[in-house]
């Protein structure tokens, strides 16, 4: 019995020993085919030369297969990100569209609100509007004006407010037959009745001669209950010159009182010249 399992176990070791000296023989036999070969590729045998671009056509076709499945991995990869972006992206317009549409409503309400305040006093607000073109920039350090080319024969009168899009940038207070000046906010003698949004403070803002406003006239602790708000000056209409609600500007310095207007007055070209209806009347 011992002696079956000893002659098992040498007929293994045998099987071992053949198989290491076939591996030893199969290297040693491409180390000497490699050699043979490099020593003809020197000699111009166009045999030598066929093989070595049957290899080599073997080598790079073998590569090519072998990278497809790698770029095809990485092309799906890049599909399923750029599917997962686009879904991202959707859901945040999503997200756009429904604040969207909720501040839509809320204007709307607004918008009702606002018009039946106005019927129950008996006020309505219509306005015309005329656009005209500015012809001169009369700059100094005490006078901010423009000159347009619209005058009475279009029907602008003194008192008319000037807006540049949406934001007042002035009033008319010189009227001719074809021309009219207007004084802009910056000027030393603008005071425009005002109201601070979104405390609703009542204030005036003159202009300094500059670029920027100044607020006057309002209550002393102001500036503490403006920190970390953004607050902007609209026409309050007291005064019965201009609506409540046009923009002015937005403040820079609430310490210093300093207010940047929205439009900047160097850079007008054409403008509108707007006169407002309260109750029906001018």
């Amino acid at each position: 019995m011992a002696t079956g399992r000893d002659d098992f176990v040498i007929a293994i070791r045998s099987a071992f020993l053949k198989k290491k000296d076939k591996q030893k023989f199969s290297l040693l036999t491409l180390i000497f085919l490699s050699i043979f070969v490099i020593v003809l590729s020197n000699f111009n045998f166009k045999a030598i030369q066929l093989i070595k671009l049957g290899i080599n056509e073997v080598i790079y076709r073998s590569s090519y297969i072998a990278s497809i499945p790698e770029k095809k991995i990485g092309e799906l990869i890049s599909e399923i990100q750029s599917h997962y972006d686009l879904y991202e992206s959707h859901q945040k317009e999503l997200i756009k569209i429904e604040n969207t549409e909720q501040l839509k409503l809320q204007n709307e309400f607004l918008i009702v609100e606002n018009k039946k305040l106005r019927e129950l006093i008996d006020e309505s607000i219509s306005s015309e509007e005329i656009f005209a073109r500015v012809l001169i920039d009369k700059d100094s350090p005490y006078l901010k004006s423009v000159v347009l080319n619209k005058g009475t024969k279009d029907k602008v009168k003194i008192g008319m407010a000037v807006v540049d899009g949406v934001y007042l940038v002035g009033q008319i207070i010189e009227v001719n037959y074809t021309n009219s000046r207007a004084l802009l906010l910056s000027d030393l003698n603008s005071k425009i009745p005002s109201v601070l949004a979104p405390d609703d403070i009542q204030a005036v803002i003159s202009g300094t001669g500059s670029d920027y406003g100044k607020i006057e006239h309002t209550k002393e602790d102001y500036a503490q209950s403006f920190e970390n708000k953004e607050i902007i000056a609209y026409t309050s209409g007291l005064g019965g010159l201009f609506k409540p609600g046009i923009p002015i500007g937005k403040i820079d310095n609430a310490s210093e009182g300093k207010i940047n207007f929205f439009s900047d007055f160097t850079q007008l070209n054409y403008v509108k010249i707007v006169s407002y209806k309260f109750g029906g009347e001018e």
